[in-house]
């Protein structure tokens, strides 16, 4: 192995937009919100010049969008956890760091509230 192969390398995607129904107060549940997603994740990378050889950024648009279209979802919490398990279906991501903000949780007062997840192989 000489010194310049990556082993690992963080594909991310940050500042993905996407109107997703979620909330536990009753003035959330029937109406989309937006909210802003940042994904890390974790994968083998080489030398490759290849697509085929690497993650593509297009699958972690999909799944956030994917889980927004998927319905109602009570909490931020859990909308990060399906994310980041969508994510892990590819085998070669080993760790993945999903963070969602959702901009009129306290707005006026605040730009943003979230929460960040962190999920991974055993």
């Amino acid at each position: 192995m000489s010194a310049s192969q990556v082993l690992a390398s963080k594909v991310f995607v940050t500042g993905v937009k996407v109107q997703a129904e979620i909330g536990v107060y009753r003035h959330e549940i029937g109406r989309v919100q937006p909210l802003i997603v940042d994904v890390e994740l974790d994968v083998p990378t080489g030398a490759s010049d290849r697509l085929a050889d690497t993650l593509n950024y297009e699958t972690i648009l999909a799944a956030a969008q994917t889980v927004a279209a998927e319905g109602h979802i009570a909490l931020v919490e859990t909308f990060a956890h399906r994310v980041a398990e969508r994510c892990l279906a590819d085998p070669r991501v080993s760790r993945a760091r999903v963070r969602v903000e959702k901009p009129l949780a306290l707005a006026p007062d605040a730009v943003a509230a979230g929460v960040e997840v962190t999920l991974g192989r055993l």
